[in-house]
């Protein structure tokens, strides 16, 4: 703490971070609210996130992905499956095995709920920014890019 006291640098640095986590809190909080997307458990969502970022999985491999047991994963998916959110098929490598992937409809709904997100998004910018304004936020979207990356 008192290296930040005496490197004005560092405290800056360290109230940019603060003021960047608490307006992107925000900011997730506000595009949330722009849809709903029913009502899961955090283990559902991640499961979802997992099957729509990485693609289709089979229960052992998404148990491990998320750290959890086979079974436990197991249930997960069930419930996913009687919501109509996830499908599986038969591994065509091992018909033993069944590979899960989201449905059609959910990847619709998931299409749409991005869309609602990203309509409210391009109104508050336009409603809210000048073009100036704009070209700033631009710029700083890049900077916020090199940050996600590093």
């Amino acid at each position: 703490m008192t290296g930040k006291k005496n490197n004005p640098r560092a405290a800056r640095a360290s109230d940019l971070a603060g003021e960047l986590r608490a307006l992107m809190s925000q900011l997730k909080r506000r595009l949330r609210e722009q849809v709903h997307l029913g009502d899961y458990t955090w283990s559902q969502a991640s499961v979802l996130l997992r099957l729509e970022r990485d693609g289709p999985a089979t229960v052992t491999a998404l148990a491990r992905a998320e750290g959890v047991r086979q079974q436990s994963m197991g249930a997960t998916i069930s419930a996913l499956q009687r919501a109509g959110l996830v499908k599986g098929s038969p591994d065509p490598a091992d018909g033993r095995r069944n590979i899960l992937s989201l449905t059609a409809s959910f990847r619709k709904m998931i299409k749409a709920h991005r869309a609602a997100k990203e309509d409210w998004l391009l109104r508050a910018i336009q409603s809210n920014l000048s073009s100036a304004e704009q070209e700033k936020l631009a710029a700083g979207l890049k900077l916020l890019k090199r940050i996600a990356d590093s």
